[in-house]
Parts: structure tokens; sequence; C-alpha cells
């Protein structure tokens, strides 16, 4: 018998993929009637092009290009992004990058002025296209380019021009900035100060020295540049008020700051601290009535890290207990809060206790506390002085608070203080570089000359009042740096414009409301958790599980017995009753009288019935015993309560179903009375349909989930499951040897 044949397994994907790759486009020619094609993606493009050319009668197909003909993409088409084209696309023959940068460059060394204009128009517009650039650099076009800058005869709309070709070109990366000559940074500085230039010429003239500042290695131009920013400040404020400069000033700004030396970078940092810089910022960078976009949201992050990295070798220097500014700024501490301890005679033990009282650990040599915790070090230090001296008033309030409290609720305010200034480290990211795509800054820090000083003194005073409202000891002293964390980053969060504002956002965010917030966001999560598609199928898979561990638990609360008083259809039988317990194989019942406090023993119970012989279960206001009642006392309050919580056995062992013979009960509570109904439920093999089921099934779920996920804890969990991938393009690898 032969063999049958095996057809290939990827014979319908390959007809597909034949499918996809023709594109319907057109493509449109100034002059010819646009032809409509079908595209085929694995034909080489040079052969696509002279197809094309050959149809509208064109020679030397290889002077043609095809491009994309949209206002804000054209650019060539090449094999590297062909894979660009769509259908309905709309394309357009024209001449190749090579004839069109062979052209420009022609036009630029020996065309006339309107020749030269209209070609630098084309550069400007071209050099963003990576075929055209290479061709154009080929030919050293950026060599006449540099010239044309350097001469310095060109100006206005010309130079603009040439300056935005320029950026583009050299934004390709294919040439280095080092090519460049000290005069032609010269000359992109004076056209950046002249106020004759054109906010477009001034846009490039930026852009161009913010890459020399980030590319170029020689120190020489970037000197020139740091003379432009730090010798004409009055150009720098000009160019931050005028929205279109705005982005570009603050980038060569942050380059300026981030490649300086540590001489430069507090010159430049003192700038922009001052209160005509910061005023300005604020009033026409972030307070111009505009949201910020995110290029300059971007710039006022990467500078506001900036000026909080100025602190980062203060954070890392451990004190030296030796150093006279050290020993005179904890000095400084002591007269104001002299007044502390001021029954000591002895100059000895009056200093100890002081420092003592201050929440020093090292009462000997005080400075030892801020060398052994490094980070933050001598920067700790640095606060806790500039709080003394600034804000004298506030400064004793907080120590003499603590200095009245009783020692286990005394809350060491030195400790706290160069605790803090770690905990506000963290949270400024103080010693990190900028990241690309940051973008969150805080705008009160601009609103002030010595920002992270006045939001320390203000984290101070927080950390005091909530030490107070926790009623906290020192035991508890990392438990409330927690919630002082939290504290600040919520009131953060909220963006506050000033440091004031900031103040009074930490004064809504008590302990209490940041327990509330807490406890909000548990139930939010939890609920939002609970309607993920994947926790709805597990909750499924686990419920059956449940369920047969609560019938467990129900018959087993059966079997320990319960107390009833007891009751007939007449009423309760005054100081009578009875005790029933499920016998463990779960066939019968147990029952007897009993006294109260007394669970007999099966032993003890002489009585059965057996489960077999129950016929129904009656509960509410048809048990037997409670319709007799109700004629007697229809509108007891007493009465009603039991009825909720009354309910009978109704035997099969006697030929009628009198109500004589019913065994009638009523709980002591909802939740015994839910205990029976479940356990006879399920006893005579029916669904269990009490409150506390659902309860019991919902609380059991709750903990086995969150026992389950403590493994993803902090791990997003999506609604919807991730997306199955399509097939591939042909399944050779599934037989390697066929």
């Amino acid at each position: 018998m032969d063999t049958p044949k095996i057809l290939p397994i990827n014979s319908r994907i390959s007809a597909k993929n034949q499918q996809e790759n023709i594109k319907k486009v057109a493509v449109t020619r100034a002059g010819e009637q646009a032809l409509f094609l079908e595209l085929d993606q694995n034909r080489p493009l040079a052969a696509i092009i002279q197809d094309i050319s050959e149809r509208w009668n064109l020679a030397n197909p290889d002077d043609y290009a095809l491009q994309f003909s949209e206002p804000n993409r054209q650019t060539y088409i090449t094999e590297r992004n062909r894979s660009e084209i769509s259908n309905g696309n709309v394309l357009q023959l024209t001449s190749s990058p090579a004839k069109t940068a062979l052209g420009i460059y022609g036009k630029l060394k020996d065309g006339k002025p309107e020749e030269r204009l209209e070609s630098l128009k084309k550069l400007a517009s071209l050099s963003s296209d990576g075929t055209f650039a290479m061709e154009f650099i080929n030919k050293a076009g950026h060599q006449l380019i540099i010239k044309f800058v350097v001469d310095g005869k060109h100006h206005g709309e010309p130079l603009s021009y040439i300056l935005k070709g320029f950026v583009a070109l050299m934004d390709h990366g294919v040439v280095s900035w080092d090519v460049l000559q000290v005069d032609f940074t010269k000359k992109v500085t004076e056209c950046v100060l002249s106020s004759k230039s054109g906010n477009s010429c001034i846009q490039a003239g930026l852009e161009i020295l913010e890459c020399i500042v980030l590319h170029s290695s020689a120190t020489n131009k970037i000197d020139i540049v740091e003379n432009y920013i730090l010798g004409s400040q009055e150009k720098v404020h000009s160019h931050l008020q005028t929205p279109e400069l705005q982005k570009n000033s603050m980038a060569l700004l942050n380059a300026l700051f981030s490649k300086a030396n540590p001489v430069k970078k507090k010159e430049i940092s003192k700038m922009v601290q001052s209160k005509r810089f910061r005023n300005i910022i604020s009033t026409y960078v972030i307070g111009s009535g505009r949201v910020p976009g995110s290029d300059i949201a971007h710039h006022l992050y990467v500078l506001q890290t900036l000026i909080l990295s100025m602190f980062e070798d203060r954070m890392n220097t451990p004190a030296d207990p030796q150093d006279p500014l050290v020993i005179k700024s904890i000095d400084t501490l002591r007269p104001t809060a002299i007044a502390i301890d001021s029954d000591s005679n002895q100059p000895g033990t009056r200093k100890s206790n002081l420092y003592r009282k201050l929440g020093f650990e090292d009462l000997s040599m005080p400075a030892q506390d801020f060398a052994r915790n490094t980070p933050p070090g001598i920067l700790a230090l640095d606060n806790v002085a500039y709080f003394a001296e600034k804000h004298q008033e506030n400064y004793v309030k907080v120590v003499l608070e603590n200095s009245s409290r009783s020692d286990e609720h005394d809350c060491p305010f030195i400790k706290a203080s160069i605790m803090l200034t770690r905990i506000l480290c963290e949270i400024l990211k103080i010693g990190e570089p900028p990241r690309e795509e940051g973008e969150k800054y805080h705008p009160m820090f601009f609103g002030h000359e010595e920002p992270f000083q006045e939001f320390f003194c203000i984290c101070i005073q927080l950390l005091n009042k909530t030490w107070r409202e926790m009623r906290a000891s020192t035991e508890d002293f990392q438990k409330v740096l927690g919630v002082v964390k939290e504290q600040i980053g919520r009131a953060l969060d909220m963006q506050p414009t000033s440091l004031e504002t900031f103040k009074s956002r930490l004064n809504q965010l008590t302990y209490d409301e940041i327990i509330n917030l807490w406890e909000r966001e548990r139930l939010t999560k939890e609920e939002w958790e609970s309607q993920a598609r994947p926790i709805i199928e597990l909750r499924k898979e686990l419920t059956p599980c449940i369920q047969e561990l609560i019938k467990q638990q129900r018959l087993n609360y059966l079997m320990e017995g319960t107390r009833f008083h007891k009751y007939n259809i007449k009423g309760k039988s005054k100081d009578k009753m009875w005790c029933w317990r499920l016998s463990p194989n779960h066939k019968c019942f147990h029952y007897a009288d009993c006294n109260e406090g007394e669970i007999p023993t099966l032993d003890h119970m002489p009585n059965k019935l057996p489960v077999s012989e129950i016929s129904s279960i009656i509960k509410g206001k048809d048990c037997p015993h409670v319709k007799e009642k109700t004629k007697s006392r229809p509108q007891s309050k007493v009465q009603t309560i039991a009825t909720n919580l009354a309910f009978a056995i109704q035997p099969s062992s006697t030929t009628t179903d009198s109500p004589e013979n019913s065994f009638c009960f009523v709980a002591k509570d909802e939740c015994e009375f839910d205990m029976w109904m479940d356990g006879l439920s399920i006893l005579k093999s029916a669904e269990m349909n009490s409150q506390q089921n659902t309860k019991d099934l919902e609380l059991l779920l709750n903990m086995e989930i969150k026992i389950r996920m403590l493994d993803a804890e902090g791990i997003s969990i999506p609604t919807e499951p991730p997306p199955i991938p399509p097939e591939p393009d042909n399944y050779d690898f599934a037989y390697p040897n066929l």
C-alpha cells in the first residue's frame, strides 16, 4: 500500500502572507495622471520604480525615488522603511535623494540669492530624512553650512533655514559635534544674543548650543556657552518669557547645569534660585495660564532635580566631630532651648541633660550622631540649624513640647530630624540622576530661595504633630515615620503651588484621615480585584471546596449539640429545656431534657429521631407553636422576634401530619437559627440558603484568594487575559527532519 503524500502544513499561511504583501496605493507625479498600483512588497524597490518610470516614459530610473506625500511625512521610501507602506497610501515619484542633494549643494555653492534661499528651504525640510542627510553629508554639505555660519553673511530668514537644516543634519549622529570650530560656536552665540534675530533663529541656535554642551569634548566651546548663560542673564530671562523659546532655553540651561564643574554648578544654582529667576519661572513658565506641555514639564523636572542634587555632597558627608563649623552649628541649638533644664547647677550635667532632651544619642560627643547616620550625614545638621535660626519660635515650641512628655512618650528631636531628612532625600530622590521620561516636578520648590530647608521645617513640625496624634512611644518610632512619609507623599501628589499650600494640605491629612484613606483604598482595591476575570474564575474554582468545608462545619455544629427552651403547640414550657444532638454517623438525632448550662452525652439521650423520618422543616410564622401564640398575642413584640427564630421538625412516623407530633424550637439568635437550618438542609440534600452561609462563603473565599495572591503582592491583575499571539508564518520548526 502506497504511503499517502504529506501536504505542506504552511500552504494556507503562505497564501495568506502573499495576499498581505500586496499593497494598493496611488503614485503621483507633477504633470502626470496618477497611477493606481498593487505594490508587491516582495519585489525589489528598484524594479517597481523602473516599472513606474517606463509607464511615464521617464529615462534613467536611478534618478527617481518614491516618497510619502503626507504633509507631516515626506520621507523617502527605502528598503528599510518600505514596511510602513499601507493600503490607501498616496506616494509620489520624485528625484532620488542623491540627485536632490547634489542639486541643493550646487545651488547653495554657486546659485543666485533667490535660488540659494529656495535651496535652504528645501534643506531645512529634507534634512530630517536620513537617506537625504547621508547623501548631503557625503558631498560635504555640512561643511558648507558651517562655512555659511562662520562667514556671518547670512541673517534673518536665510540664517534660520541654515540653522534648522544644520540641527536636522546633526541629529542623525553621522557627524561628530567635535568638527565644529570655536568661531562657529561664537557666531551661534551671537545670533542667540542678538536682538535682531527672530525667534526661529534663536530657537535653532539654542538647540545647537545645547548639543555642543552635551556632545562636544572641547571645553573652550562649552566655556563660550557658559559665559552666555552667566554673563547675559537678562537675555536668558527674556528668552524664558517667550513661549516659543522656553523649551530650548530650559534645555540649554539644564545641559550646562548637568555638565558644569562644581564651581560653575554653584554659580548656576545661585542664578536659578535668585528671586528674579524664580519669579519668571513661576509667572511665565508654570503660572502662564496654561498647563505646561510634556517637554516643558520634563525640563522643569530636570531643573528641580539638578537644584536638589546640590545637597548630595552634604547628604553623603559624615559630620566631623572636630570641625569647628560642626561644633558651632550644634552650639546654636542650645541657647534657644536653654530653659529646658535651668534647674541643673552643674554645667556638665546641665549640658548633658540638654543634649538628652534634644534627642541626641551620644551625649558626650553629639556630632557623632550626624557622623554615624550617613546619609543624610551633615545635611541633617544643616536642616536642624536652619530650623533653629529661621523658625526659632516653632523650634522652641517643638523642643519644649517633647521635653514636657514622659521619657517613654518623648519624641527624640535630633534622631527624628536625622531620619526625616533621610526620608525627604528618598522622596525627592536626591542623588539620583534625572530620568529621561521624568515629568513630575513640584511648583512650590520654585517659590523659595531655600526650598529644601523650608520643606524640612514644615515636615519636622508635621512629625511632632503626628507623634502627638498617635500618642506614640519610643517603640512606635518607625511606625510614626511611616505615617509621616505617607502624609508627605500624598500632600505632594496634590501638586501644591506654594509651601503654604503644602502646609495646609498636611494639616488636613491627620493620622485619622490617613487611616481612613488606607481603609477605603484597601476596600476599593479588593472590590476592583474581585471583578477581574482571573479572580472571578478562581472564585468559581474554589467555591465547591469552600461549600464542602461549610457543610462539614454545620454538621459538626449539630453533632456538638444545642440546648433549646422546650416548646409545644401551646407555647413555651416553663423552666424546661431540652438538648438535641446529631449522631456521628449523621443518621439520627438524639434528644433529651436537660438543665441550663448542661450538654448531655449521647449515652444519656435515649430519645432518637431518624433523619430518614423527617418529613419537612417548618420555619417562621408557619410553625405550629407560633400560630397558636399569635392568636393569643398578635401584637407582641417578643413574638415577632421569636417568629424570625422559630422552626419545627415534622416527623413522618405517624399516619397524619398533626401539629401535635411536631418538634418545636426557637433559636436564641440568628446565627444559631441559620446553623440549624443549614444543617437540616444538608441532611435533606437541599441547598443552604441562610444569610450565615453567604457570609461564611464570602469570608472564606476572600481569605483563600488573599493567601493565594500573596506571591502576586504589588502586581496589577489585568481585567482580561493577555491576547493569544497570532499564528506563525509557517510551522516548519515543528518538523525539522521532514
